[in-house]
């Protein structure tokens, strides 16, 4: 079988879908591509078009389809240019004389049935069938909304007619999905074979029972709509995923655009000329002409040949698609269906291509021409079923709307937002959740006992684009730029520049002119700890350590430049408090003034060093008013009877052996120039804060055994 790349749309409806998309200024071409396949299908599905296969039997040409698009996406527009520029003349020819015409053929027959089987007069018996018929009501070719008395009547009225089918389109279907659930659930029946069982009602005189009249009835179905209306969180959305588990799924063809394309870029005249196009007009006329041959009683109950060798290539993809399916998780039960029965919706569809270009048979590149379509639908299928939940939709609501928003904001503008008091607070925690995983923050503010929310969506860091500004004055003459990681030694080696991680408007170092967004911190070391000891300490991230003009051997003093993993945007509150948690977090003392948003700092031409193998500084735990921030604090306060590094020890050993970390504590200290006593009563120290600590003739015996070669080895 060909891979789905390398086969093709079916040409007729392509032709469609591209005039469709020049008319509406649109290319969202998988919502029109099922919007045409749709009312192809029903085209053949009115002529009562049937597959003959080799191994199922004859089956009805039918479909089933949920087609989601965006506002403004062309979902009426299409509508209208297809049933009133393509099918009508379909449509007037098939309704005002090839049902009538079917119609008077099999009533006689079905009233001489009768009258054999009663021993009546069969001249009675079609006066009855005629106004038994009548008294069915008119033909809709479409309707809109439907009752399963009403579904059930007008299939008396198709059965009795030997013809037509039950065409169910449903537009807006989110705000309509509710009222139409019984017809829904009825039409779910007529998919397969185009059968119902009938529903016992009392026989009365107002009420007579009909005769059943045997036989199948093809149904066509299609909601559309937009997905917001649809997947609202609501008891709407509930309801359609249990539609889609209880059968929708397997047997329907989907669409689903969460955006609108549009061809915005544009100007009049090209809008003017792509809608009034002559070659559109003709083609939709080509098209309606063929479709109306179509309509012709020399068509109806028309058998389109399965050969062996199509037949062939329909198992194999029926496999193929089984065994993808078998490979998906168990709960993924939607999924798995719509997959393992897509090589029978694509045996539909390419029944219908081929009827309505004029074949009898289905060839290889028809079944190719729907198996490219019912794939496409196979991905937005998967789309939505991965659509955001309410607390989703919730989390991004809050990042992306720009301001505080209060518990009064979110009720008025999230539908979704619905409940008691307990069900929003545990949305509002899935939410933070949600965020806490997916690079949203989102903050808690007070004010006047009043809560507000406010959230942001973090851009990662790109280490190619650095926010700096640097000036040869200390205060004025600022210039904002954004630097790569491994060219940031140039700045801090130049001779005579102030630079700053934050930019500045006029170029003027003010707090009030500091612009807020920044993705590096810097800290100022000044002979608290060795150089080394600080880079082996912060081995695991990246950094740029450079020395200061007061550095000596003696008394190390320098600067380490850390990206962080987020570019962050803090007023100078927020700042302050962001670097705080950041230096209360570092195994070694720093010069708390970095937590100045307009702080600078000076270059100095001496010693550097990268270290570029570790990773990016997570900066996401240090955010002020968020859940990150708080579970950190909650875990430094069952620490609290432990220094910095002891912390930064521990937390950092890996597994968490005692042995391990009391081991590289120890080394820490030898680098740090520690002596042996000094650093023995260090260990013990910390060895008594650890759960279940180890006994002292073991330290000695392991540990400072280690420690004591390390110090002697020492310069």
């Amino acid at each position: 079988m060909l891979p789905v790349e390398q086969m093709s749309y079916h040409p007729t409806s392509e032709k469609l879908v591209k005039v469709i998309c020049r008319k509406t200024q649109s290319s969202n071409p998988l919502f029109f591509r099922v919007h045409v396949a749709f009312y192809l299908s029903l085209v053949a599905s009115m002529m009562r078009v049937k597959i003959a296969t080799l191994d199922r039997g004859e089956l009805p040409v039918n479909m089933f389809a949920i087609n989601l698009a965006t506002s403004g996406a062309g979902k009426g527009h299409s509508t209208n240019i297809i049933e009133d520029q393509v099918i009508h003349l379909f449509r007037d020819k098939f309704v005002d004389a090839t049902f009538p015409l079917m119609a008077e053929i099999n009533l006689p027959k079905i009233a001489v049935r009768r009258a054999d089987r009663k021993g009546t007069d069969p001249d009675d018996e079609i006066k009855r069938v005629t106004k038994e018929f009548s008294g069915l009501g008119e033909l809709l070719f479409t309707f809109d909304s439907a009752t399963a008395a009403a579904i059930k009547q007008m299939r008396h009225k198709l059965l009795m007619a030997n013809s037509g089918s039950m065409n169910l389109v449903i537009d807006e279907i989110g705000s309509n999905l509710s009222g139409n659930r019984e017809g829904l659930d009825t039409f779910l029946e007529l998919y397969d074979m185009g059968k119902i069982k009938p529903k016992l009602v009392k026989n009365t005189s107002d009420n007579t029972r009909s005769e059943e009249v045997h036989g199948n009835t093809p149904a066509n179905l299609m909601l559309f709509g937009t997905p917001s209306k649809l997947l609202n969180g609501s008891k709407t959305e509930d309801d359609f995923y249990d539609l889609l588990d209880t059968g929708y799924a397997r047997r329907c063809l989907f669409a689903y655009s969460r955006a609108t394309t549009r061809y915005t870029d544009l100007t009049p005249q090209e809008v003017f000329d792509l809608t009034t196009d002559v070659d559109n007009e003709d083609t939709l006329l080509e098209i309606s002409a063929d479709l109306q041959k179509l309509a012709d009683i020399v068509n109806v109950d028309k058998k389109m040949r399965v050969s062996k060798d199509v037949t062939l290539l329909l198992i194999e993809y029926r496999l193929e698609c089984e065994r993808f399916a078998e490979l998906l998780p168990e709960h993924e039960e939607m999924r798995k269906a719509e997959i393992s029965h897509r090589y029978g919706k694509a045996l539909k569809l390419a029944g219908a291509y081929a009827f309505v270009d004029n074949l009898s048979e289905i060839t290889e590149d028809y079944l190719y021409y729907a198996i490219k379509l019912v794939e496409e639908s196979g991905k937005a299928f998967e789309r939505l079923l991965h659509r955001d939940r309410a607390h989703v939709k919730l989390a991004k609501y809050i990042a992306n709307i720009g301001r505080n928003v209060s518990q009064v904001d979110l009720i008025e503008d999230l539908p979704f937002y619905k409940g008691s008091i307990s069900q929003k607070q545990e949305m509002m925690q899935h939410a933070f959740a949600y965020g806490y995983q997916n690079n949203i923050i989102i903050k808690r503010m007070y004010n006047e006992g009043i809560e507000f929310l406010r959230g942001e969506s973090l851009k990662e860091t790109d280490l190619t684009a650095l926010t700096i500004s640097y000036s040869t004055d200390i205060a004025t003459g600022y210039r904002n730029e954004s630097a790569p990681f491994d060219k940031l030694y140039k700045m801090t080696q130049a001779n005579g520049i102030h630079w700053c991680n934050h930019h500045f408007k006029d170029g003027i170092r003010q707090k009030e002119k500091t612009l807020a967004g920044f993705n590096l911190v810097v800290f100022d070391v000044d002979g608290h700890v060795n150089l080394t000891t600080a880079q082996m300490l912060l081995k695991n991230y990246k950094a740029l350590y450079y020395t200061t003009k007061r550095h000596t051997d003696l008394e190390n003093r320098f600067r380490i430049i850390m990206p962080i993993s987020h570019e962050l945007k803090m007023d100078d509150k927020d700042y302050k408090e962001f670097m705080d948690n950041v230096c209360e977090w570092l195994p070694f003392p720093v010069d708390t003034q970095v937590n100045q948003r307009n702080r600078k700092w000076l270059s100095h031409n001496m010693y550097y060093e990268y270290n570029d193998d570790g990773d990016l500084l997570d900066a996401l735990p240090f955010i002020p008013k968020t859940t990150k921030n708080e579970a950190r604090k909650k875990h430094l306060d069952t620490q609290h009877d432990m220094d910095n590094l002891e912390r930064w020890v521990i937390n950092n050993s890996g597994d968490g052996n005692r042995n391990n970390i009391l081991h590289r504590f120890g080394m820490i200290l030898v680098d740090a120039g520690f002596g042996s006593d000094a650093i023995k009563d260090r260990i013990i120290n910390l060895n008594d804060k650890l759960p279940d600590k180890l006994e002292e003739a073991e330290i000695m015996s392991t540990i400072m055994t280690s420690v004591n070669k390390a110090v002697a080895k020492r310069p």
